[in-house]
């Protein structure tokens, strides 16, 4: 929060002046070309302004007016918002009457209505419930198929799912770039790996943990020739740590159980590049 996400949005949609330098789009200069930057870009606002004493059909097709759609084309435009975004048969019910997740899917729909190249979403799943929040996503997903998405949130868990390339600010700059993967190994986080096995000799297990450089290895015997063994190896060495392990389990005739792998996350990132440890 407050790091300038929604402000660098309303500066990428016209809606805000830069104080200095300039916001291109695609190459177009969203001050001096805001008619044209405005005719690419469809933009859901946090809190999105709907007028509830109109019905949903009313609403968009004020939309496609404003957006200056011819008048012929204006029905077809909004039958095609409606239905990428799960709002069919409800065209005539008042705004006012929707619940929460169906108000944002309106919200959706306006901004797509014209047919954008690009989409601007601030906060889009904010004051949802889990349900309405997994439908959003859904539709977000589905609209990122055909075109590009740019989407503000301070929920992890939300990149994480929708996102593949991350950008994160901190105090108005930005402190790192790329997916979430990349991100990891740039800070050389470590890849964890939990593994449950059954075999009638762990002895040689430690040995291999030794030459292949596992960090943090512990093994667990759980009896009945059952064992947990947890280990870490840094981000990049995750495919050569598990074919080491499979491999290992062929050659003592053992049975491999169960196998996580957990990367570091994207909360762990956010924290090491904007918490106490880079504070002066």
């Amino acid at each position: 929060n407050g790091a300038g996400k929604t402000s660098i949005m309303k500066v990428l949609t016209g809606y805000h002046r830069p104080s200095e330098g300039r916001a291109l789009l695609n190459g177009v200069d969203a001050m001096d070309e805001p008619v044209a930057l405005k005719a690419m870009v469809g933009y859901l606002p946090e809190g999105v302004p709907l007028y509830g004493d109109m019905t949903v059909a009313e609403y968009l097709l004020f939309i496609a007016e404003a957006r200056a759609l011819p008048p012929d084309a204006r029905q077809a435009a909004l039958d095609k918002a409606m239905l990428a975004c799960g709002l069919p048969g409800m065209a005539d019910i008042r705004i006012e009457h929707l619940s929460k997740g169906f108000r944002q899917r309106v919200g959706l729909a306006q901004a797509i209505i014209h047919d954008p190249d690009i989409l601007i979403l601030d906060e889009p799943t904010t004051g949802l419930d889990p349900n309405q929040i997994l439908e959003i996503r859904a539709l977000i997903r589905s609209l990122g198929a055909s075109k590009t998405v740019i989407l503000s949130t301070h929920i992890l868990q939300e990149v994480e799912a929708l996102c593949n390339e991350v950008l994160i600010l901190h105090e108005g700059r930005i402190v790192a770039q790329g997916s979430a993967s990349k991100l990891a190994q740039d800070m050389q986080g470590d890849e964890r790996f939990d593994a449950l096995l059954r075999c009638r000799d762990f002895s040689s297990l430690s040995a291999l943990a030794e030459a292949h450089a596992y960090s943090a290895f512990a093994l667990e015997e759980l009896g009945e020739g059952r064992a947990r063994a947890r280990f870490s190896v840094r981000s990049g060495r995750g495919d050569e740590a598990a074919e080491a392990l499979f491999n290992w389990a062929v050659a003592q005739g053992a049975s491999l159980l169960e196998l996580r792998r957990e990367r570091m996350s994207l909360e762990e990132i956010f924290v090491r590049l904007t918490g106490e440890e880079r504070a002066p």
